[in-house]
């Protein structure tokens, strides 16, 4: 029954676009399904009469129902993407390329942000479900379960990063988070720093605590003790008062990695206002490097997770789960993580050089930061 009122609603809308879709055949001098055909881009049109077909469209101002496209090839060429916060400065290269892969390939994209409020997301996805989208790309770093089975239920094609199940018809693009981290625990090593601080991002997102346990094995790797640890927000004013924490302990460090780059820009932040000089009294490292993160004073050294390679990953992913029809297994893709030097790094201070502690309690002016959300 379904079926056969999509039929009638794409006879409907065809009717509606004849006289145009006439009009371009009789002037190409091909017919009407072969207009239809070039219109629908279909493959094995030829391409002297689609080019002659396209120049007509050109000419005539003919813009074509998508809607009816949809019914009709029972693909509405929109793709959905997902993503935390379209303020943190992290997502709006990814959004961009994403977009200019879509014109690439005759696809247009869907686009909203969930800030984190999971009725937001429900609602982000059954709208993407009433659009038709052919695929969704959901990179927001974390995903509630239920919503991964709401969307299986309907064979919408998905890709996540690091949190997608093993089935057909799911991607996933693996972040190598443990190489890019590795080399910035050895970087500081190097830099003769032996009491290096992690800052975390919030612990009930898999991607925080995947760069954790990255922190912690490559510390245990080279023999150091991985116990300052603090958790933060991925904010900036997490940043801030993250290193307020640990410049209060006895053992405070001479150099502060941090889950992400917001993080790392509180920590320059709550240094400056306090005369630590960075990179001379304290060494501090990002991860992601956000376009942002070469322009900080000092440019922050940072690991580098390319949002652009991302989003060209999570595409690509969706081209090929649509194309794969019906899926036949899981594919995962992986992205590696690599550090970019900077000169927010140096030798570690001597120990008559220390950072002066912070005061905790201290009342902020009305200059503050403002801090995009967490991912």
């Amino acid at each position: 029954m379904r079926c056969s009122y999509g039929k009638m609603l794409a006879v409907k809308a065809f009717a509606r676009n004849s006289m145009d879709i006439r009009e371009i055949a009789r002037r190409a001098k091909v017919s009407t399904a072969t207009v239809s055909r070039a219109i629908n881009r279909i493959p094995t049109v030829d391409p002297q009469l689609a080019k002659r077909v396209w120049k007509v469209v050109e000419e005539l101002g003919y813009y074509p129902n998508t809607q009816a496209r949809a019914l009709v090839s029972g693909r509405s060429r929109l793709f959905g993407l997902i993503v935390s916060e379209i303020t943190n400065p992290f997502f709006p290269e990814i959004v961009q390329t994403f977009e200019n892969q879509a014109v690439e390939s005759n696809y247009e994209i869907l686009v909203t942000s969930t800030v984190h409020d999971p009725k937001r997301m429900e609602s982000s996805v059954r709208r993407m479900i009433e659009r038709r989208v052919d695929g969704v790309a959901i990179l927001t770093f974390g995903m509630e379960e239920t919503l991964i089975e709401h969307l299986r239920f309907r064979k919408v094609p998905l890709v996540f990063v690091d949190v997608g199940p093993d089935v057909p018809g799911i991607a996933n693009i693996r972040i190598n988070y443990r190489n890019g981290i590795r080399q910035a625990v050895q970087h500081l090593a190097a830099l003769r720093h032996t009491r290096i601080a992690f800052i975390t991002g919030p612990l009930h997102l898999k991607s925080a605590l995947a760069r954790r346990e990255a922190f912690k094995l490559s510390m245990t790797e080279i023999g150091l003790s991985p116990e300052l640890i603090v958790v933060g927000d991925h904010r900036m004013e997490g940043g801030m008062r993250a290193l307020v924490e640990l410049n209060a302990l006895s053992n405070r460090p001479t150099a502060v990695l941090c889950s992400n780059d917001m993080t790392a820009i509180g920590v320059l932040r709550e240094a400056y206002d306090h005369d630590i000089r960075v990179p001379n009294d304290l060494s501090v490292v990002g991860f992601d490097d956000i376009r942002m993160a070469e322009f900080t004073i000092p440019p922050l050294t940072t690991v580098q997770m390319s949002q652009h390679e991302l989003a060209k990953i999570a595409f690509r992913a969706l081209l090929n789960e649509v194309e794969c029809d019906p899926p036949s297994q899981h594919h995962t893709y992986e992205l590696n993580t690599s550090l970019v030097l900077r000169r927010s790094t140096a030798l570690a201070p001597t120990g008559g050089s220390r950072p002066t502690p912070l005061k905790a309690n201290r009342v902020r002016g009305s200059g503050k930061i403002a801090a995009p959300g967490l991912r």
